[in-house]
């Protein structure tokens, strides 16, 4: 998810650079942004990601999967760098970095708490469903 997610905005980065700026005078501008290719994979990879997040909350908390998909903070910051030659500047490394430690937290926990799964099943036995999804 954070490699489609930071490759994605970087590549609408990029392409919206080239389209140059746009303003609600002028939406037109950015409805036509989308047909460039550099937005349009952009958008491509941000849909994957999008897919990738909807089969992660499948089957692990919200609380585990959303801090997880902070981690393409740091892969964004690096290809900003090196890919569009941006500037960052040592506060927002170490923004950063406070991130990551955060990310190493949470994610030294179990992905899914028991109690989820246990609502879902007695949810599916009360309502005359299976279990295994097989409906």
């Amino acid at each position: 998810m954070a490699v489609f997610a930071a490759c994605g905005d970087v590549s609408l980065s990029y392409g919206m650079k080239a389209v140059g700026a746009v303003s609600l005078a002028n939406w037109t501008q950015a409805f036509s942004a989308i047909f460039t290719p550099w937005v349009a994979v952009g958008i491509l990879l941000l849909s994957a990601f999008f897919a990738a997040y909807l089969a992660a909350l499948s089957f692990a908390d919200l609380t585990y999967v959303l801090p997880a998909t902070s981690l393409g903070y740091v892969l964004m910051a690096v290809l900003a760098r090196f890919l569009l030659n941006e500037q960052i500047p040592v506060n927002r490394w170490i923004g950063i970095g406070l991130i990551v430690a955060g990310v190493g937290f949470v994610t030294g926990g179990p992905a899914s708490s028991s109690t989820h799964v246990e609502k879902r099943e007695d949810h599916l036995a009360t309502s005359g469903r299976s279990v295994a999804g097989d409906d």
